[in-house]
């Protein structure tokens, strides 16, 4: 895992009605990311989706937010690795993870979609390449299937939040080391955080 990442993507679904919504973790990982570089996102029409620039680790990543709605996540993502000629194993997606806590994160690269709508079009749109790297936000499972959709698109509750935010915080904190190829010592420090509840 020694691939130096050159973009960054934010999974969720577009609009004021999903802002801030569990399935929307990849995407404000990303704007916060932005954010915390003092660049603004801006609509880009060639990329579907919101984009900028940052350096990390002396290199230039680029960041992006589609705003397709999830299902159609790749059709943003082809679109920017295409134009810049960057290959799957140089690609980071946050997105939410059902399989996880709230306030745990996870760095992983490769594997299925695991049912996620977004990562499922990602992997398809890349010629069914799913060696990109995620960063896993865990929002954890409201215990039965049919429950799943009304749970991610609801907002979660300030405690849970919190904790949510924590976890992405030191993600931001070790994206450095990620970014620049040292996968191994960014996953040790993220995989021991625990949020203070």
């Amino acid at each position: 895992m020694q691939d130096q990442i050159q973009l960054i993507v934010g999974l969720g679904n577009p609009g004021q009605k999903y802002d801030q919504t569990r399935h929307n973790a990849g995407a404000d990982f990303v704007g916060q990311l932005a954010a915390r570089h003092l660049i603004r996102l801006k609509p880009e029409t060639k990329f579907h989706g919101l984009y900028g620039k940052i350096t990390l680790n002396g290199n230039p990543v680029h960041l992006l937010i589609p705003t397709t709605f999830m299902n159609l996540s790749g059709q943003a993502v082809a679109s920017l690795a295409n134009f810049y000629k960057i290959p799957a194993e140089q690609i980071l997606v946050a997105h939410d993870e059902l399989d996880l806590p709230p306030g745990v994160a996870r760095f992983k690269q490769g594997g299925g979609h695991g049912g996620h709508n977004g990562l499922r079009d990602i992997i398809s749109k890349l010629g069914n390449n799913k060696n990109f790297y995620r960063l896993r936000i865990g929002i954890g499972h409201p215990g039965s299937a049919g429950e799943v959709t009304g749970f991610v698109l609801k907002k979660a509750p300030a405690s849970e939040f919190s904790i949510t935010e924590a976890a992405c915080d030191e993600a931001m904190r070790v994206l450095e080391q990620a970014a620049g190829g040292d996968w191994h010592k960014a996953m040790t420090t993220l995989h021991s955080f625990k949020p203070n509840n």
